[in-house]
Parts: structure tokens; C-alpha cells; sequence
């Protein structure tokens, strides 16, 4: 029997903590095992190529609202968020599998509804889905979702390859998703106080789109193949910018300097986190579900990045002892701190 002195809670030790503790002591044995736990995506060696494999859970009440969350839209979101750790990998996905954990709260109809999003994202982005499973629930809606892909393993990037100097690049625009989860989380508190009145969704078409539908940045991996770019190492933005950045840089045993002017956002963005009294740079840096790839290259590679107009040049890694900092517009540097969100910190 546990003994209830030494129990420890779950939120304690959040999401990576657990992810640590339970995986301790699991070594590859098989010698086809590329790469194992603590990556975007794991991989399999098939001669001079490697599949590539990443799973997520999407609950309902934890992960996403159906009060506002339409079911269509929630599918593709589902599809992309994994198709998202295959990028991170620096590949293209191809395949995935879909399961379910469903209440009889919903219909086939809304079942069908959430496929229709699932079917889009498999379209669009030329993605068979190959199987799955379902299974009924006791309260709401559970979405499990397993992308694959499959690239030459000289191709392929980890969290693991940085080196002192490289410089830190991003794909896009950050902040955007999370002002949007801002607004939408605020018309439903109105809603609930006041069932009659109308939303104020206009003019956030973009961030409502970002936190709703979002796309995977499978077009950047095809960029870098086209600029013979290989990044020495990549992640993507799920969680924000600042808990990406440590993760790369504990894994690299490497710090950072982060120029906080040099972070992307889009202005629309920005007048909307204003609006709410909010910080850009802090949503940028902790509002996570971005999605955009973040990734080191190479000083030697600039000029591949130079005034490309989906990649900014943010910072660089430096030595560990350095720690990450964020050199601020003001030209103050600052130890950068990670406020990402955690599933498992929540409850």
C-alpha cells in the first residue's frame, strides 16, 4: 500500500516532470530505435531513412471549449497540432491515426461534423489517415492523434544539434493564438452573464483564426529544403516562445540572448493585447499554440534567413553559464523566464 506521506501530486511535478519521473530507466534496446522519449517526435531507423512518429491528446475542458470551439474546426486543429511535431523534426508528415473517447452527449451527426475538420486538414495537406480507434467516455470528448513521416536521416533535425553561436531563427508571427483564446474567453464571460448580447469578434479574424485553425508549418520544411538549410537543431511553438527556448537550450547545455525588439507580432496583434492591458512580448513569449518553427542554424548560414520574409533572426545561443537572457528594446538584459502552459499545472 502507497504510503500517503510520500504521495506526490501531479501538478508538482507538471507536465515534463511527470513525462521524466515515469520514463526514467526506458533505454533503447533495439538498434532500429533513431531516437526514443524527449523529442517532438520519436523515430525508426529504415536504412538511410527514419519514420518519424508523434502522438497528442486533445481533452475536452482541458485543451479546448466547445462552448466556443466549433467541432469542424476542432478536428483540424487536432490533425495539425501533430502534424506540427513532424515539422519540428524537420520533415514532411504523410500519415495518421485518429481515436476517440466520446459521451452519448454527442450525435453521429457532430461526430461527423468533427471529421469533416479532420478530412480538410487530411486534404490539404496530402495526409492519409490510416486508422484508429473509439471507444465511449464518461464525461465529454477526448481527441488522440498519431502523425508519421518519414525523411532521409541526414535531413532530419532534433532538439539535440545547437552549438555556441548559431542563431536563433523563428518562422512567422507570435502571440496571435493566445490574444485570440484572450477574446474568445472574454465573449463567453459576457455570454454567461448576459445570454442576449452579441459577441465583439470583429477585427480578429486573424488571431481568432490562429487559435482556431491553426496550420502546421509543413511549407517551412519544404523552404529549408529549397535553401539547402538543415537547422543544427528545431522545436516548435506549442507551449510559447520562452518554454521552447529552454528547451532547447537545456538540451544543448547552451544559454541564449533573446532581443526582445527582434521577436515577430504581428501589429494587429499587438493593438489587441493593448486593448486587453497586456504585454505583447509576454504573450509572445508565453501565450504558446503558435505553432510556428522555432530552430538554430549556423552564423555561417545568414545570408540563406537574410530579409526572407518568413524567418526572423531572434538571438543566438551562447554559453550555459550565460543562463538565457532577454536583452529588452530598452537595451536592458534580463534573465528570461518560461511561463508556458502546462496541462498538468492547471488541476
Amino acid at each position: 500500500m502507497q504510503d500517503p506521506q510520500s504521495r506526490t501530486e501531479i501538478s508538482q511535478l507538471g507536465e515534463f516532470g511527470l513525462i521524466e519521473r515515469l520514463t526514467a530507466g526506458f533505454e533503447p534496446k533495439l538498434s532500429n530505435t533513431w531516437k526514443g522519449i524527449g523529442d517532438d517526435a520519436a523515430g525508426i531507423s529504415v536504412g538511410e531513412q527514419v519514420i518519424l512518429t508523434s502522438t497528442d491528446l486533445l481533452t475536452e475542458g482541458v485543451h479546448f471549449d466547445l462552448s466556443y470551439t466549433p467541432l469542424k474546426h476542432l478536428g483540424y486543429k487536432a490533425v495539425m497540432v501533430n502534424l506540427s511535431d513532424i515539422a519540428a523534426m524537420n520533415a514532411i508528415p504523410d500519415h495518421i491515426l485518429v481515436s476517440l473517447a466520446v459521451s452519448n452527449r454527442f450525435s453521429v451527426e457532430a461526430l461527423e461534423e468533427l471529421y469533416d475538420g479532420i478530412r480538410l486538414a487530411c486534404d490539404l495537406y496530402n495526409i492519409d489517415l490510416i486508422g484508429g480507434d473509439t471507444t465511449s467516455s464518461l464525461s465529454g470528448l477526448t481527441i488522440s492523434v498519431t502523425a508519421f513521416g518519414i525523411a532521409p536521416e541526414k535531413r532530419i533535425s532534433s532538439r539535440l544539434g545547437a552549438n555556441e553561436g548559431d542563431l536563433l531563427v523563428v518562422s512567422g508571427d507570435l502571440g496571435a493564438a493566445y490574444m485570440g483564446l484572450q477574446l474568445l474567453e472574454r465573449e463567453k464571460q459576457v455570454f454567461e452573464a448576459a445570454p442576449q448580447a452579441q459577441p465583439k469578434l470583429e477585427g480578429a479574424d486573424y488571431q481568432l483564426e490562429r487559435q482556431l485553425k491553426p496550420e502546421a508549418r509543413v511549407d517551412v520544411v519544404r523552404k529549408l529544403r529549397e535553401l539547402d538549410l538543415v537547422p543544427t537543431s528545431m522545436i516548435d511553438i506549442s507551449d510559447g516562445l520562452a518554454s521552447e527556448i529552454f528547451h532547447l537550450t537545456s538540451t544543448n547545455h547552451l544559454g541564449c540572448q533573446l532581443y526582445e525588439e527582434k521577436i515577430p507580432i504581428d501589429k494587429s496583434t499587438y493593438d489587441l493585447a493593448r486593448e486587453f492591458n497586456l504585454d505583447p512580448t509576454v504573450c509572445a513569449l508565453s501565450g504558446g499554440e503558435d505553432y510556428e518553427l522555432l530552430f538554430t542554424i549556423p552564423q555561417a548560414d545568414f545570408d540563406k534567413v537574410k530579409n526572407h520574409p518568413d524567418f526572423s533572426v531572434i538571438g543566438h545561443m551562447t554559453d550555459a553559464k550565460s543562463g538565457n537572457q532577454l536583452v529588452t528594446k530598452s537595451g536592458v538584459q534580463t534573465p528570461l523566464t518560461a511561463q508556458g502552459w502546462d496541462g498538468l499545472k492547471t488541476s
